[in-house]
C-alpha cells in the first residue's frame, strides 16, 4: 500500500516510509524493540481522541509497553498534571540530535535506542525532524500521527479522527497482551 504526504508539495525523495496497514505491525516493532522511545510534542495536549486527549493516550501506551517518554516544549507540565513523570524534557531537536549522536548512550545512560516512536508534533515539523534521523542515523522511527510522514520507517496513511482513534486502541490493548 502507497500513500501520500499529507502536504502535497513536500517531496519525501525515493525512499519513503512503509505503510502501517494494521496496528499490530506497531505492536510487533515495539515489543521486538529493546529500547524503544516516545518523542511527544505539544499537540498531544489539544489533540481529541473521542472521550480523551492524546496525551492521556499516551500516558497509557508509556506505562504499558514501559517506554521512556520525552516531553518536547512547554508539554512537561501537561504530564506532570496527570500525574505522570516523563523521563526527560527538552526542545525536540535537541532529542533529535542526540539521537542521531553515535556516543550518546540514552537518557539512562544504557545504551543507543533502537526504536523512536514519534507523535504530537506539527506536521511540517515532524517532517524535517524525521527526514534528518533518516538521513543522519539508522534508527528505527514510526509516527503515530494521522497524518502519512514519509520520512519515517513506518508511518499510518492519511486517516480519519475515527479510524486513528480506533488503531491506537487496538495498539494499547495488544500492547499489554504477552
Amino acid at each position: 500500500m502507497t500513500a501520500e504526504p499529507w502536504q502535497t508539495a513536500e517531496i519525501p525523495g525515493p525512499t519513503k516510509a512503509l505503510v502501517i496497514t494494521k496496528p499490530e505491525v506497531v505492536v510487533a516493532m515495539v515489543k521486538k524493540a529493546k529500547r524503544p522511545i516516545l518523542i511527544v510534542g505539544h499537540e498531544a495536549v489539544d489533540s481529541d481522541l473521542g472521550e480523551e486527549k492524546l496525551i492521556d493516550y499516551l500516558i497509557r501506551l508509556a506505562k504499558t509497553a514501559k517506554i521512556p517518554v520525552v516531553a518536547t516544549a512547554h508539554i512537561v507540565g501537561e504530564f506532570v498534571k496527570r500525574g505522570y513523570s516523563p523521563a526527560a524534557w527538552m526542545p525536540v531537536v535537541d532529542i533529535t540530535n542526540r539521537l542521531q549522536d553515535v556516543d550518546w548512550k540514552g537518557l539512562d545512560g544504557k545504551g543507543q535506542y533502537d526504536l523512536a516512536l514519534f507523535t504530537g508534533l506539527p506536521y511540517y515539523m515532524e517532517w524535517t525532524i524525521l527526514s534528518s534521523m533518516k538521513h543522519f542515523s539508522n534508527l528505527k522511527t514510526i509516527t503515530l500521527d494521522r497524518f502519512y510522514q514519509p520520512h519515517a520507517t513506518w508511518s499510518f496513511p492519511n486517516l480519519s479522527k475515527k479510524d486513528w482513534n480506533e488503531n491506537l486502541n487496538i495498539l494499547l490493548s495488544k500492547i499489554g497482551e504477552k
